[in-house]
């Protein structure tokens, strides 16, 4: 297993995530409904991002790569592959192999801290009572035998012999702990002399084994021994989250994916996947492709990074998917799935309402190419942000890229980002190459806090009365009060900025529309305006990266929960793209939602006002019918239920694509 060595990891602190090998491969950006009985429509929520400009402090390492973080008291530990360190860009090199610490605040190398281990270091643990809890693919610490795991004295590295944790024979990938629980995963059959096949769970103070976790994952895939590569629980501990290249756990049919509930005696889930199940691409090559796993902030989900490249959609091949932790049965489906367009996704990390990925993805968004930009393609090389709503990225890009004066023998780009992992002061990376944010980062680095932004989320408006706005001539609207069940006296508005608009739709505090414009790919645009109720401002154009898009083809739309609802000329469905209002970015892949009753080939406008659809119609009348998204696979529209507001009347027809509905 050339490809896939496993001997490589990536990071943890409190809780440890695995990374991977990464290919240049081939895949794609979309999103999938569930296949549970109702479906997942997750809200934005605020968010904090760290800064993109990598801090100037942190030291570098040479040759290898970078796999694990953990911090102990003000020192950050590295585990990797490499065999190198220095200070500065310009200082000499030193050999430290493996394993080394420096000061967080100051980035300074620890001069006491100098263990000398024979192998790799895959994963790293801030354990119980200061101990630094170590996993890897080495045999001896100090010169003495300690089979791929051991802990640590922090201050010194010398080892800490009352603790009896070891990994016979077989390579420790990845480590997280929860509690006093240390959960082992890796490449082994025994743990502390017991058998146990890849997975594991230890006394995390005293290092010895749980006989009540009786978890085995087994059969390896393409005729390759089994092993369990990636690990995460949940925040509550209830529930651990493998990938690996096994194909059961405990002879429960798991192809790379199982879930363990961990309340009272550990037992396997009955939550599966199939979408783990196909080929990617050459079995060969792409022994396994779930690279990496970690739970949202609640728990209540749980992304997986992925290589393999070709194979979509019947497998979610280079590809960022969210899973309901909740979810059973077999066969299920992701809430979302974000493909890269044929390239792997290494590592992912979530921290304050954020998704980070790593690897050598060129972008996101992109399910309609391979191995290029396709239609909606957003550029993010190799490090990327996106919202855990939807799976869009947002506007942060610091690209894996140098300067023009890195130093000499340093690389800027290489296959693969073994680890993201957020401290207690930023997101740290790992990486196999030494550029990042324009900068030389020699296999390592961290983007702070501080300097970050908040992400306050956007949506339609919430109120049940305001105004619904109808265009009723170049740079003219017609302002009607609406009170969620029948009109007011309309009156006319003068909006000079509101020309040759059509589908509009309300996002708090601005107006997006449909512009008719000469010279675009298209003839059309979305252009943004901030409004108040007031005076329509000047508008700018939603994003270079929309130009694919034909706006002007919608005849309604309205935003709800990082979702663009829209009908479209000549069309008789209700569709959804996603839609990122943190940068306006537009999904790539359109989605027809399940309805009933309407003749939506008909529908002049929409606006979304409390829980239900406000349209107008090619007959000039305005109706509204009651919507709810989460009722899918079944009808999310009855049109049974539809009433009409008002019926077409002279000089007011509601016959127009360009009605929103606003408090203002």
């Amino acid at each position: 297993m050339p490809e896939l060595s496993l001997s490589w990891r990536r990071s943890a602190g409190l809780r440890t995530r695995a990374a991977v090998v990464a290919l240049v491969t081939v895949a794609a950006v979309l999103a999938v409904p569930t296949t549970t009985s109702a479906a997942v429509v997750p809200a934005p929520e605020p968010a904090t991002l760290v800064s993109a400009n990598p801090a100037d402090t942190t030291p570098h390492a040479k040759d290898g790569e970078t796999r694990a973080f953990a911090q102990v008291g003000t020192t950050v530990y590295v585990g990797g592959s490499f065999t190198q360190i220095r200070q500065t860009a310009s200082a000499a090199w030193t050999t430290q192999r493996y394993l080394f610490g420096y000061d967080r605040a100051t980035g300074t190398i620890s001069t006491s801290f100098l263990p000398v281990l024979d192998g790799a270091v895959n994963t790293l643990v801030a354990g119980p009572g200061g101990t630094l809890i170590v996993g890897g693919a080495f045999k001896t610490v100090n010169g003495v035998s300690r089979k791929n795991l051991v802990a640590l004295n922090p201050t010194t590295g010398a080892i800490v012999d009352s603790w009896v944790g070891r990994s016979d024979g077989g390579t420790v990938r990845d480590l997280v702990l929860h509690g006093n629980w240390l959960y082992v995963a890796g490449a082994f059959n025994w743990l502390n002399g017991t058998a146990h096949a890849g997975l594991g769970r230890l006394n995390a103070t005293t290092g010895a084994i749980d006989p009540t976790f009786n978890v085995n994952a087994t059969v390896g895939r393409h005729t390759t021994t089994s092993y369990v590569w990636t690990i995460d629980v949940s925040p509550d501990g209830g529930t651990l989250a493998v990938g690996g290249n096994f194909m059961y756990v405990n002879d429960l049919p798991r192809n790379q994916m199982a879930l363990v509930g961990l309340t009272g005696t550990p037992a396997v889930l009955n939550w599966s996947t199939e979408k783990f199940v196909p080929p990617c691409a050459a079995p060969a090559t792409f022994v396994h492709y779930v690279q990496d796993v970690k739970f949202g902030g609640d728990g209540s989900w749980f992304v997986v990074g992925t290589n393999g490249g070709g194979g979509w959609p019947a497998a979610y091949c280079d590809a960022l998917v969210r899973f309901e932790t909740a979810d059973r049965g077999s066969g299920l489906l992701a809430t979302w799935v974000d493909f890269t367009g044929n390239d792997t996704i290494t590592s992912v990390e979530v921290a304050d309402n954020v998704i980070y990925l790593g690897g050598h993805f060129r972008w996101l968004n992109n399910p309609n190419a391979s191995d290029q930009a396709g239609a909606g393609a957003i550029d993010r090389l190799g490090i990327a942000a996106v919202t855990p709503a939807t799976g869009m990225p947002v506007n942060w890009n610091p690209r894996r890229s140098g300067s023009a004066s890195m130093p000499v023998g340093t690389s800027n780009w290489g296959s693969s980002v073994p680890v993201l992992w957020r401290g207690s002061d930023g997101l740290y990376f790992g990486h196999n190459s030494d550029g990042m944010g324009n900068e030389y980062h020699g296999r390592l680095g961290m983007f702070p806090l501080s300097g970050g932004r908040v992400i306050t989320p956007k949506n339609a408006p919430t109120a049940t009365s305001g105004n619904l706005y109808l265009g009723t001539g170049a740079g003219e609207l017609a302002k009607v009060p609406f009170d969620g069940a029948a009109l007011g006296a309309p009156a006319t508005v003068s909006q000079p900025n509101y020309t040759g608009a059509g589908a509009t739709w309300r996002v708090d505090d601005r107006i997006y529309w449909s512009h008719t414009v000469a010279g675009t790919p298209t003839g059309s645009r979305i252009d943004i305006s901030l409004f108040n109720g007031g005076a329509i401002g000047a508008p700018w154009e939603a994003s270079g990266y929309n130009d694919w898009f034909n706006p002007a083809a919608m005849t309604g739309a309205f935003y709800l929960d990082g979702r663009l609802y829209y009908t479209r000329t000549g069309a008789a469905g209700l569709y959804y793209r996603y839609f990122e209002i943190d940068g306006n970015y537009l999904g790539a892949t359109e989605f027809t939602l399940p309805t009933t009753g309407v003749t939506w080939s008909t529908v002049r406008g929409m606006a979304w006002v409390a829980g239900r659809i406000v349209y107008g119609a090619t007959d000039g009348a305005l109706r509204s019918v009651p919507f709810d998204p989460t009722a899918a696979p079944a009808a999310v529209v009855n049109g049974a239920a539809a009433t009409v507001i008002a019926p077409a009347a002279p000089g007011l027809t509601w016959s127009t694509p360009s009605t929103f509905f606003s408090v203002q």
